[in-house]
């Protein structure tokens, strides 16, 4: 059973873009507003990981697939402790939801995160138009019951649109990073087990906390790693004085030029040869202190199904993609090299710092999520604890 506009026990929400474009619908969240900038996800699954995703701080996430919530959602799932997503704009919303691992509703998990959400408008027209004008500040206003769209209310949310604050040069990072520095030992799930538990670590990774994902920390702990997570605003000399065998920079939200702190420390790491991978924003926080450059990308690039190609070996792999900003391959150094490209828009996708164990990607293979990139940033680590050893 989806929901209708026809007969609906919905109240009214109208969503309007930058740029003057409305669209009405109903509201399946939180009443009240939102603002962010409105991009849109190839994803036919996910909802829940991409909604509390710390990368999507600010956005309105719009689902191209019509179906979204049909099989619930589960305290599991969660990439984060909550949603973080500015808002969620979705074509038709399931009533019932089916799965043996679902605990609540799409639209109870929405309500009791406070999240604004509609449905039931036209997601593919919207996308066109996110792909044609490129990515452009949105709102979402979501009536209370009762209340109609209202010409005076579409003016209301065209202002609040236009309004909103752009998403190129704010500190994202500071509101998603951890206050606090903590352990973390959970490897991922497997069917009939659920979570395992790292006990017999045979490296120590720091991560500096950039708007971590837990998918993250568990697939560093299921290579064997002992992790400690960092804030953002951690230092380089704090984190050698822990002695770690690598540094991940983890991925986050927003324009990795805003984050002066992180660069910095960055930087520090690069000169003191400490192995480092940088995963999203964290790669290109990474490009940024080896003195690249970023650029906005018209539409960005978000959900799955992404072809990326490794110039080092020609081969494709299908990635889950997640940003709005790219390295510009135009401002790289002479010590920073492209390694992969996206087959999409041909932006970079993956750098390496010449002749430092510093290397980066923007996404990872969708079908085999450490394998290949992951274990990399391990032999790295294994290659510097050995050369080490030999001093």
């Amino acid at each position: 059973m989806l929901l209708s506009l026809q007969g609906s026990k919905f109240p009214p929400a109208i969503l309007a873009l930058a740029d003057g474009t409305v669209f009405i619908g109903s509201s399946i969240g939180s009443a009240g507003s939102t603002t962010g900038e409105a991009v849109f996800s190839t994803a036919l699954c996910g909802y829940q990981e991409a909604l509390t995703d710390p990368s999507y701080r600010q956005h309105l996430l719009c689902f191209s697939y019509p179906h979204i919530g049909n099989y619930g959602v589960n305290a599991e799932d969660m990439e984060s402790a909550q949603i973080q997503a500015a808002g969620l704009v979705i074509k038709d919303l399931p009533l019932l939801a089916s799965n043996f691992r679902s605990e609540q509703s799409l639209q109870q998990f929405l309500q009791a995160q406070g999240t604004v959400a509609i449905a039931d408008i036209d997601t593919r027209k919207l996308t066109r138009l996110l792909r044609e004008k490129g990515a452009q500040m949105g709102a979402i206003l979501a009536l209370q019951a009762g209340e109609e769209a209202t010409p005076e209310r579409i003016a209301q949310a065209v202002q609040l649109a236009s309004q909103a604050p752009a998403i190129a040069g704010r500190d994202l990072v500071a509101e998603v990073s951890t206050d606090k520095s903590y352990g973390w030992t959970q490897t991922p799930w497997v069917l009939g087990q659920g979570f395992g538990e790292q006990t017999a670590p045979t490296y120590h990774v720091a991560v500096l906390d950039l708007g971590v994902k837990r998918s993250s920390l568990r697939a560093l702990a299921g290579l064997g790693c002992r992790v400690t997570v960092l804030p953002a605003s951690t230092p380089a000399q704090e984190i050698l004085a822990l002695a770690p065998n690598g540094v991940y920079l983890s991925s986050g939200p927003g324009d990795a030029g805003a984050c002066g702190y992180a660069i910095a420390t960055t930087k520090a790491l690069l000169e003191a040869n400490m192995p480092l991978f940088g995963q999203g924003l964290g790669m290109q926080v990474l490009a940024l202190a080896a003195g690249g450059q970023l650029k906005k990308l018209h539409q960005g690039h978000y959900g799955v199904n992404h072809p990326v190609k490794s110039l080092r070996t020609g081969r494709t792999a299908i990635t889950a993609q997640n940003h709005g900003f790219a390295v510009d391959e135009g401002s790289l150094p002479a010590n920073l090299q492209v390694s992969h490209i996206s087959l999409f828009d041909g932006s970079v996708q993956g750098v390496q710092v010449l002749e430092r164990p510093a290397f980066g990607h923007q996404g990872f293979p969708e079908n085999n999520y450490t394998a290949k990139v992951l274990e990399r940033f391990v032999a790295a680590m294994s290659a510097a604890q050995s050369a080490q050893e030999k001093k």
